[in-house]
């Protein structure tokens, strides 16, 4: 089965979250026996750029608004002219646009898979009988929230068009679609009133974990990319009022890029920024902590977490779409619960037992995952091979 994939980013290398999610239905893809294309962005930001063999590369693009500069306020034009969301807009460019009509003329793809209802645009430029989308969360219920906790007037505006925006996108691509993948079951029942949804049970993005202990070199580890805007929000909480509730003699580490500022603002804490290994990260943590205050979907960095083996405390946020996890891990809100649920944890000797517990429950819900997507892909399935139509379509770069 020849399936065409229109993302955002290229996601191959994992260096974000969304495109670990991404690039782990892609490969589940391939495990299942689809030929693969991905069309997509190279993220300026991310350095050199690494370009898969099944990968197609639209240009290169700063993606997020601080580097996008002067291109922003294009943006924000072209979104306000299309009536689309802004976080859609600045995706759209003549060359995506030529790049998916020359796919499609010259190739015959049983399926197309829409990465993100953001790329929702896109159904203006392609006729397809078979698409499914991917909706990592349900962006609308994001932005529904910082609308309702912006006390900034021009800020609730931005939230509120968005959520308003992005609302209606969701349930154009959904309607459009003959699957809804999600990552979550609450996403799955929204999504249901519009097409056929299924929740996928998305696995950690570590490969060929195996059982291996690692040396543990600091109390406290807490990662995670701090230039989205939950996760910030997430880690401001926990350093303003856990934080202060902990003893001075536990050493808290804090990896990913986006915060620089806690260098400045809390010196005892050692700011690491972005680290090559992951694993290896929350693998030397006696104890990872999971903030998170908002949001949608399901975070890799928790799935991650869990099948390191180390403790974990979170918030309930934190655990949202993952059932049953490991006795390792801790749920607690409130901030002098989290402190003490902390505490313990870096007292706690790691096990054997933990540590096959959690990589069982990795092991499961990998295997769980490649069966759900093998369904998914099976009801896609048409009789024949179909050679899609790029539709006509104009658009600013």
């Amino acid at each position: 089965m020849k399936v065409l994939v229109l993302t955002t980013v290229l996601p191959a290398r994992k260096l974000h979250g969304s495109e670990v999610a991404s690039q782990n239905i892609i490969e589940a893809l391939q495990q299942n026996g689809c030929d693969v294309t991905v069309l997509g962005y190279g993220r300026k930001e991310d350095g050199e750029l690494h370009v898969a063999p099944y990968e197609v590369l639209v240009s290169e693009r700063s993606v997020e608004t601080k580097q996008a500069k002067l291109k922003a306020m294009g943006w924000f034009v072209l979104s306000v002219l299309k009536k689309l969301p802004y976080s859609s807009a600045k995706y759209i460019s003549s060359d995506y646009i030529k790049r998916v009509q020359s796919l499609l003329k010259t190739q015959s793809y049983d399926a197309i898979v829409i990465d993100h209802a953001q790329m929702g645009w896109l159904l203006d430029v392609i006729r397809h009988p078979t698409i499914a989308l991917i909706a990592h969360n349900l962006e609308h219920e994001m932005y529904q929230q910082h609308f309702e906790r912006s006390q900034n007037r021009l800020a609730k505006w931005v939230y509120g068009r968005e959520a308003t925006l992005v609302k209606r996108l969701e349930a154009k691509v959904a309607s459009s679609a003959q699957e809804v993948w999600t990552l979550t079951h609450h996403d799955a029942s929204y999504f249901a009133q519009f097409s056929q949804a299924r929740a996928l049970s998305l696995p950690s993005s570590f490969a060929n974990l195996q059982n291996e202990s690692i040396e543990k070199a600091f109390d406290i580890g807490i990662i995670g990319s701090w230039s989205w805007k939950p996760n910030e929000e997430g880690l401001r909480w926990f350093l303003e009022t856990v934080y202060p509730l902990l003893p001075e003699t536990l050493t808290i580490h804090v990896a990913g890029r986006g915060a620089d500022w806690v260098r400045e603002d809390y010196p005892k804490i050692h700011y690491r920024g972005f680290v090559e290994d992951s694993k290896a990260f929350m693998m030397q943590a006696r104890v990872m902590a999971i903030p998170t205050l908002s949001g949608g979907g399901i975070q890799i960095k928790t799935l991650d977490a869990i099948a390191s083996g180390s403790q974990i405390v979170g918030t309930a946020t934190a655990f949202r779409g993952i059932a049953n996890p490991p006795r390792t891990v801790s749920i607690a809100d409130q901030p002098q619960k989290f402190a003490q649920a902390l505490i313990a944890a870096v007292d706690l000797e790691q096990s054997i037992e933990d540590l096959d517990e959690a990589q069982q429950w990795y092991r499961d819900r990998q295997a769980q995952f490649l069966s759900e997507v093998g369904e998914a892909i099976d009801n896609l399935k048409p009789s024949s091979p179909i050679n899609a139509l790029p539709a006509p379509s104009k658009s600013r770069a």
